[in-house]
């Protein structure tokens, strides 16, 4: 059975810095692409980084330049990077993998910017 754990949210200005951290476990984490969502009140959870298994990245157009996406395979941990964050950046964040075709979620982690 496939266990996310997210941790590293909490409230921080305009402007400032958070890095999110992902533990895997049961899993062939570093076989698995990897992926972070985030869902604000309101709103539908939306996709905003993506990592494979062999490094590569993608971003929502919504942070790029601002976050940045990571993987230690030998920790089986994932991360996002946030910097320059804006208050629109408030959502509770998650991370996500697929595993022989079914998703796997965390918990998720609030992520508050104070304007």
């Amino acid at each position: 059975q496939v266990q996310l754990v997210e941790s590293g949210g909490g409230l921080v200005q305009a402007g400032g810095s958070l890095r999110l951290s992902c533990a895997a476990s049961g899993s062939s984490f570093s076989l698995n692409a990897m992926n972070w969502y985030r869902q604000a009140p309101g709103k539908q959870r939306e996709l905003v980084a993506r990592i494979t298994r062999f490094g590569s990245t993608n971003y929502a157009d919504s942070v790029k330049g601002r976050f940045s996406i990571s993987r230690d395979n030998a920790k089986n941990v994932m991360y996002l990077q946030m910097n320059s964050l804006k208050p629109e950046d408030t959502a509770v964040y998650y991370c996500n993998t697929q595993e022989w075709g079914k998703d796997y979620w965390g918990q998720g982690t609030q992520v508050t910017v104070s304007s």
